[in-house]
C-alpha cells in the first residue's frame, strides 16, 4: 500500500477515500446515541450561535470524515509544492488520515479538528519564510489565522510562539518581521473587543484571556491501555528521525529548518493542552499535521519495501484493534 501511495496517480484519491471510510468503520458500528456539535468556544458563540444538537451522530461522524479527507489533500499539496520529501507523492495525506484515526474522539467533529485547517495553512506560510525577502505580509497574516483559531479552540493561541521561533530559524532579525504578526493577531481581538463593548459585556472579554493564568502541569486522568495504539507511532516516528539525521546535511538547508520547526510546533501543539481546563483526547489531533510529516519521511525513504510494507500494515491494524475493542 505503501509503495502505491509514493506516487501520484489518480487512482490513489479513490484509495484514500475508501481508506477514510475504512478507518472509520469503528464509530459507524458503535454509534453514540448522542453527540455534542461542539466546534466553537464559550466567548465566540456570544455572537456566532450554534447548536449543540445541529447535526446528528451520523452526520457528525460523517462530515467528520469528509474535513479530514480534504485538510489530507489540501495538506498533502502543501508538503509536495514545498519539497519535503524525495519526490511528490500522496504519502503526506495516507499519513494525514492515518493519525486522525488514533482515537475515536478523533473520528468526530471538534474544535481542534476544525482548527486542523487552520494549522495547515499556518505550516504554509511559515515554509515560505525561507523563499521571501520580506516576511511582514507572512507573519501578518500567520498572526490574524492565529487569532482566528483561537476564537474556534483557545489553545491555539500557543502557537503565537511559533511566529518567534519561525523568524529565528528562517531570517535574520528584523524588529518589524517580529511585530507585524502580533499586530495581526491583534487586530482580530480588536474587532471582538469592540462586539463586546457594543453589547455592554466587556468583562466577558477579559475572561477569555483567564485560561493563561492555568497552572501548570495539570493533572491528567490518563489510562495508558487506551494508548497502546501509539506504540507502533512511535516506532515508525524514531525511526524517522533517525533516517532524517542520516541524511540532514545531505538535504537543502531550508529541508533542514522545515523539520526543525515543524519539531517545534509539534510540541507547542502538546503542551498546549495547559490552556484549557477539561482538556480531552481530542487535543491532541493539532500534533497530527507535524507529527504526519515525519512518518511520511520515514516511509518516502525506506529502502526495504517488506519490512515498510508490514510495518504500516501493523499500524493500521493496532488503530483498528483499539477502536473496536
Amino acid at each position: 500500500m505503501i509503495n502505491q501511495f509514493r506516487s501520484l496517480h489518480p487512482i490513489n484519491l479513490l484509495l484514500l477515500v475508501a481508506y477514510t471510510v475504512l478507518m472509520r468503520l469503528a464509530i459507524f458500528f458503535n454509534l453514540p446515541a448522542e453527540l455534542n456539535f461542539e466546534i466553537l468556544e464559550s466567548y465566540t458563540k456570544f455572537f456566532i450561535n450554534i447548536p449543540n444538537n445541529a447535526l446528528s451522530p451520523e452526520a457528525n461522524v460523517f462530515f467528520a470524515a469528509v474535513v479530514v479527507l480534504v485538510q489530507a489533500l489540501i495538506f498533502n499539496r502543501i508538503i509536495n509544492n514545498h519539497g519535503l520529501l524525495n519526490k511528490p507523492s500522496y504519502l503526506p495525506a495516507l499519513m494525514y488520515i492515518s493519525g486522525t484515526s488514533l482515537f475515536l474522539q478523533f473520528l468526530v467533529l471538534s474544535p481542534a479538528l476544525i482548527c486542523n485547517f487552520l494549522m495547515i495553512v499556518v505550516i504554509d506560510k511559515f515554509l515560505k519564510l525561507a523563499k521571501t525577502s520580506n516576511a511582514m505580509s507572512i507573519m501578518f497574516d500567520s498572526g490574524m489565522v492565529i487569532a482566528i483559531g483561537t476564537l474556534i479552540y483557545f489553545p491555539f493561541i500557543m502557537l503565537l510562539l511559533m511566529l518567534w521561533l519561525s523568524l529565528l530559524l528562517y531570517r535574520p532579525f528584523n524588529w518589524r518581521e517580529w511585530v507585524s504578526g502580533i499586530i495581526g493577531f491583534l487586530t482580530i481581538f480588536m474587532f471582538v473587543a469592540v462586539f463586546y463593548y457594543w453589547n455592554d459585556s466587556i468583562d466577558r472579554f477579559f475572561d477569555i484571556w483567564q485560561p493563561l493564568t492555568n497552572k501548570f502541569p495539570i493533572n491528567l486522568q490518563i489510562n495508558y491501555n487506551d494508548y497502546l495504539v501509539l506504540i507502533p507511532v512511535g516506532l515508525i516516528m524514531i525511526m524517522a528521525v533517525i533516517q532524517l539525521r542520516e541524511n540532514f546535511f545531505r538535504s537543502f538547508i531550508s529541508t533542514r529548518k522545515a523539520f526543525q520547526m515543524l519539531f517545534f510546533m509539534f510540541v507547542i501543539s502538546i503542551v498546549s493542552f495547559y490552556t484549557k481546563r477539561g482538556v480531552t483526547v481530542a487535543h491532541f489531533v493539532l500534533c497530527v499535521p507535524s507529527g504526519a510529516i515525519l512518518l511520511a519521511y520515514y516511509f518516502s525513504n525506506a529502502k526495504k519495501r517488506w519490512f515498510y510494507e508490514t510495518l504500516f500494515l501493523i499500524l493500521v491494524v493496532c488503530i483498528q484493534y483499539f477502536l473496536f475493542v
